[in-house]
Parts: structure tokens; C-alpha cells; sequence
């Protein structure tokens, strides 16, 4: 079997990373197991890269989604957003307190159902969030300068394809 050489080129200049992916396919042909790695070293250098930005607001990753989520979708019940930041019950509840002890949410009993409690954010945690997820959309943008709009485009939709035919290969497990 003829197999392509997969690589990720990871430079840095000024403290900045810039991120190549390139790929090269051997007659068309192209083995999943390579794009997998491709990917999850992709992935890695995006999260290294990302997490060097975050770390600047004094947040770790887990309390820099939750804030991120509340900034785009508003208050939320505490459930509903430890699926959306891939948090286990567990673990929304402690980034939650620990955000609440720290003034940046706030958490208040539904009115609907007192069993469920809704976090939003507070003036001060929106100040904190806007200028840092300002800044880590301009790192992505940086991240993903290589790309053109059909480029980014096709990188998402076969990226959401590949993730929902997982989940649905999770549910036959």
C-alpha cells in the first residue's frame, strides 16, 4: 500500500505560532487513520496555542468556556452547560462555584423549577470575557490565516460530518 506522509509544521516568531498542516497524498488515496492523527495533532497545537492566550486572563480552559458560552447563549441552567463546554456534572458544578466565588457569575433558582438553578454572567465577568474572547478569535484568526473562506468553509462541514457519525457510532457501543 502506497501511504502519504502526514505532517504537522509547528513555528514560532515573536511568540507567535503559526500552524501548517500539510498533507500529501499518495494517488488520491488517504488512509482515516492518518487524517485522525493529522487532526489530533492539529488540535493539540490549537489548544497549546489557545491556552497560552487564555492563561494571560488568569482563567483555565474549563472556566474560559463557560464564560464564553454564557457571553453567546445568555443564562443558562447549570445542566445545560456542562454538555455544551464537555463537562461532567461533576465538574460544571466546582468551575461554577468557583466562578461564583470569584464574582464572575451569578446563580439564582429557576422561576419555573426550584430544583434548577440558572448562571449568568455578572458585569464583572462579562468584562473580563469580552476582551479575552476578543482576543482568542483574533489568535484563531491567526490560527487559520492560511485558509481561504471555501477552505474553512469544507474544513467545517467534513469536520461536523466525521463528528456526528461518531456520536452516532457511540450510541451502538
Amino acid at each position: 500500500m502506497n501511504h502519504a506522509a502526514n505532517y504537522i509544521d509547528i513555528k514560532t516568531s515573536d511568540g507567535i505560532v503559526f500552524l501548517e498542516i500539510r498533507v500529501f497524498m499518495a494517488q488520491g488515496i488517504q488512509d482515516p487513520d492518518h487524517v485522525w492523527l493529522v487532526m489530533i495533532k492539529a488540535m493539540r497545537a490549537l489548544t497549546r496555542y489557545a491556552a497560552a492566550g487564555i492563561g494571560d486572563t488568569g482563567l483555565g480552559d474549563s472556566d474560559f468556556r463557560v464564560l464564553e458560552v454564557l457571553l453567546h447563549k445568555g443564562p443558562l441552567p447549570v445542566n445545560t452547560i456542562g454538555p455544551i463546554v464537555d463537562l461532567t456534572p461533576g465538574s460544571i458544578s466546582i468551575a461554577v462555584d468557583r466562578l461564583f466565588g470569584k464574582g464572575l457569575v451569578s446563580r439564582v433558582e429557576s422561576a419555573e423549577d426550584r430544583r434548577v438553578r440558572i448562571v449568568a454572567l455578572t458585569r464583572r465577568g462579562k468584562d473580563l470575557i469580552v476582551p479575552a474572547f476578543r482576543k482568542h478569535a483574533g489568535q484563531m484568526r491567526k490560527a487559520f490565516s492560511d485558509l481561504g473562506p471555501e477552505e474553512l468553509r469544507s474544513l467545517e462541514a467534513a469536520l461536523k460530518k466525521v463528528g456526528r457519525r461518531a456520536a452516532a457510532l457511540m450510541e451502538h457501543l
